[in-house]
């Protein structure tokens, strides 16, 4: 087995590099030439690093040749533009199938990291599952929906669609600011402070990625990846502020405060030409009724669990933030 890997530098791409490496699995990653190689750099020696990306057919084709297995990680979670969302979720996806076909069979199975912002919001007492009509409410969501269908209506070989929610773990930027209002003694509370989520510890992510890689029951299906515990926003601050012992003062945000701030950081957002995570379209998000999925199909029909708890989770986050100096 060779292994392409899509996204090998980003926060769950080099978790799932992680894994490959520990399992010995030989792997070539593609990286633009100015792409950030941080979270990678001990195992550069030990690749095949080919320069391209999802944006370039013709590197696309040339970065496959002689592998037997493609990890498509890249993706678009924060832009400038709507539309960036479309050229990298779905257009950069329908490149890669393109690519993959082009192998004429040389390529067994792709792997294609997606998103529970493709189904749509759930809650909790009527989680997302796999057969239930997706609802995106987002441009993520939708161009995250978008690259799916390229990988459902035109991969030739075997592929497998991951679905994970929302993911957090060391390296991860996403989840900082949370920590960092904890430890100025705020916690926030938004909408009505009862938002329910399902999450999955980057480290169990990886692991189900690379376990799809060869599982006979995964072929032409999609499955949902998160811990079966189910949590909510205000559980996870506290989790947060018990861990760093931090007393806090609760912030309010009501629904109806979250679209000012949005604006707000959309448009200082293109003033710096910084995508920030923030802005009208995640507003969609985070007015959502929840965000919980059904993971028992993974288990089920792969006998595999994200068994990282959210205490444990938390604690591994918060040990790497303050190894790294994040926090």
């Amino acid at each position: 087995m060779k292994v392409l890997l899509t996204g090998a530098n980003g926060f769950v791409g080099s978790h799932v590099l992680d894994r490959l490496r520990a399992r010995g699995i030989t792997t070539a990653v593609l990286l633009r030439p100015a792409g950030n190689k941080r979270f990678i750099e001990a195992h550069l020696p030990h690749l095949e690093v080919r320069t391209g990306s999802v944006g370039d057919p013709q590197s696309l084709g040339a970065a496959m040749q002689d592998v037997t297995h493609v990890v498509h990680c890249a993706g678009c979670t924060r832009a400038l533009r709507v539309s960036e969302f479309h050229e990298v979720n779905q257009v950069g996806t329908r490149h890669v199938v393109e690519a993959v076909n082009q192998q004429q069979g040389r390529i067994q199975r792709l792997v294609h990291i997606s998103s529970l912002a493709a189904g749509g919001p759930a809650t909790a007492d009527k989680p997302a599952r796999e057969n239930d009509p997706p609802n995106p409410v987002s441009e993520y969501g939708k161009s995250k929906l978008a690259g799916e269908q390229e990988v459902r209506g035109a991969c030739q070989p075997e592929y497998v669609i991951l679905r994970p929610s929302a993911v957090y773990g060391p390296r991860d930027a996403a989840f900082l600011p949370l920590f960092k209002a904890v430890k100025a003694h705020i916690l926030p509370r938004l909408g009505s402070g009862r938002l329910a989520l399902s999450l999955v510890f980057v480290k169990d992510l990886a692991e189900a990625v690379v376990t799809c890689l060869t599982h006979p029951a995964v072929p032409g299906k999609a499955f949902y990846v998160a811990s079966p515990e189910v949590t909510s926003a205000p559980a996870l601050a506290g989790e947060i502020a018990a861990q760093m012992k931090a007393w806090t003062l609760p912030l309010p945000l009501p629904t109806a405060a979250l679209w000012p701030l949005c604006v707000l950081q959309e448009a200082v957002s293109r003033l710096t030409r910084k995508p920030s995570v923030l802005s009208r379209q995640k507003y969609a998000e985070l007015r959502a009724p929840g965000w919980v999925c059904n993971p028992e199909r993974l288990r089920q029909e792969l006998g595999f669990v994200c068994a990282t708890t959210l205490k444990n989770g938390i604690t591994a986050t918060l040990a790497w933030y303050r190894q790294q100096g994040w926090l």
